[in-house]
């Protein structure tokens, strides 16, 4: 058993099934337990690790259900609707459930309602393994404590002490009455667990509309066998996009272990993709690294983000490959990440440092376009000052020396000016000039400011072509 520590004194949390004969039980003080059973063996709470566990699980429970939600400190939900007939029908699910938990080494309860308010308090008050048949659920709770319907210990005190202590003596009380009395709790709890009302509950993963799974006779422990069985599943998977018009962005891959591990890979594109050998290639590394460790006993994949994908029109021929850059991107993005994968855009501003500017490779193109006007093929980010000598004041120089080296002008182009926006704080105007020097390199200068001004005009290069 475990005890935590509540203002100073030390309760029981939880206990095992010999401490729960004994007559022990959570909430119980430890001083109180030991004068009861001596003997009695307790170690620290620990409730973090007890939490990340029951998250563990149900993360593993996504081998019956993609919708799986935490119930609390000690309970999963699991919404099997449309589920069961895949693994025999519902009373075959529960069995192989109870049994992979008692694989795992836990005692676990299981029940299984129309309603998740019914499901709970058979889970916890049935045989342990109870199934409420399709409206049958008044009946069977009826018998059961109020305790089964999650009521504070305040209120099951209150109710006690006027004789209701069975949810079937709530029945014939009605609903506005039991909200007048004991408050709105009784009778929502009363109504969830009967079906009258609803219960949200928020699962730990969104349901995909576009996931397709696939479970084995018998475990696979070579990797080359889950890797095939991947592809084909990728491949049903792009065959209903494609039926829909769409591609996807984003895939998941899920491998479920027989030791109850869940193991996850995903890759991304830039663009919309149902291509099953793209995604494939994509995901091949991903795979390789994969610890089917005692096996692999179902596979899933599922397509989180999907975009309009238009049908194209095939050929007689072979597919060919595709030879854009898009195959590139999204094996930089699925290796360094798409955020660290960035190209140059065209941005409307007249200073050539801010006319570009970086974005992600998979965004969509902007609406600008790229100037007319020559630039260089590098462009400085912050243009470098330059010594440099003209012949009068307007004309190209002659020699400039930069980086501690003097380039002499056996050419030159311009000038064009271009000054700041008007909105932007008031700056010199640049003069730009094409300059190639006598071994034929050529850069991109410009003076700052005019003859004559003050300060007096400096000169830069911002860029070198080639």
């Amino acid at each position: 058993m475990t005890t935590v520590t509540n203002a100073g004194l030390r309760r029981l949390a939880a206990v095992d099934r010999a401490a729960a004969q004994a007559g022990l039980g959570p909430g119980m003080s430890l001083a109180d337990a030991l004068a009861l059973v001596p003997e009695v063996k307790a170690v620290a709470a620990e409730p973090e690790a007890d939490q990340a566990l029951l998250a563990a699980l149900a993360e593993r429970c996504g081998h019956y259900t993609p919708f799986t939600a935490l119930d609390g400190a000690d309970g999963v939900w699991l919404d099997i609707a449309g589920c069961d007939h895949l693994f025999g029908g519902e009373a075959a699910l529960l069995e192989h459930l109870l049994a992979r938990m008692a694989r795992l080494g836990l005692a676990a309860r299981a029940g299984l309602a129309d309603t998740p308010g019914a499901a709970w308090a058979v889970s916890r008050f049935g045989n342990g393994r109870t199934i409420v048949p399709p409206g049958a659920q008044r009946g069977m709770l009826a018998p059961l404590p109020l305790a089964a319907l999650r009521l504070p210990a305040a209120v099951l005190a209150t109710l006690d002490g006027l004789g209701l202590r069975r949810i079937g003596d709530l029945y014939a009380i009605p609903a506005a009455t039991l909200t007048a009395r004991f408050g709105p709790q009784v009778a929502r709890r009363l109504g969830q667990a009967l079906g009258s009302e609803g219960e949200p509950i928020s699962p730990i993963r969104p349901p995909l509309p576009h996931r397709l799974h696939a479970a084995f006779a018998e475990p696979m422990g070579r990797r080359e066998d889950v890797a095939e069985a991947t592809r084909r599943l990728v491949a049903r998977l792009c065959r209903r996009l494609g039926a829909e018009h769409l591609g996807l962005r984003r895939l998941e891959v899920a491998a479920f272990g027989v030791d109850g591990g869940v193991q996850r890979v995903e890759a991304g594109t830039g663009r919309p993709v149902r291509d099953p050998r793209a995604l494939m290639r994509l995901l091949a590394e991903k795979l390789d690294r994969l610890n089917t460790g005692f096996g692999i006993e179902m596979l899933s994949v599922a397509a989180p983000e999907v975009a309009p994908l238009a049908p194209e029109q095939g050929g007689m021929e072979a597919a060919q490959e595709d030879t854009t850059l898009a195959p590139l991107l999204d094996s930089l993005g699925n290796r360094l990440g798409f955020d660290k994968v960035a190209r140059l855009a065209p941005h409307r501003s007249h200073l050539p440092e801010r006319a570009v500017r970086p974005q992600p490779a998979a965004a969509a193109p902007p609406p600008e376009s790229w100037p007319e006007a020559r630039r260089p093929l590098r462009l400085f980010s912050h243009p470098e000052p330059v010594e440099a000598v003209a012949p009068v004041p307007d004309s190209p120089p002659v020699l400039f020396r930069w980086r501690r080296r003097t380039h002499r002008v056996a050419r030159a182009d311009g000038a064009e000016r271009i000054a700041c926006e008007w909105w932007r704080r008031a700056a010199p105007e640049r003069d730009y000039y094409l300059v190639e020097d006598q071994q034929g390199r050529r850069f991109w200068l410009f003076r700052q400011g005019l003859f004559g001004a003050d300060p007096p005009p400096k000169w830069f290069i911002h860029g070198v072509f080639g």
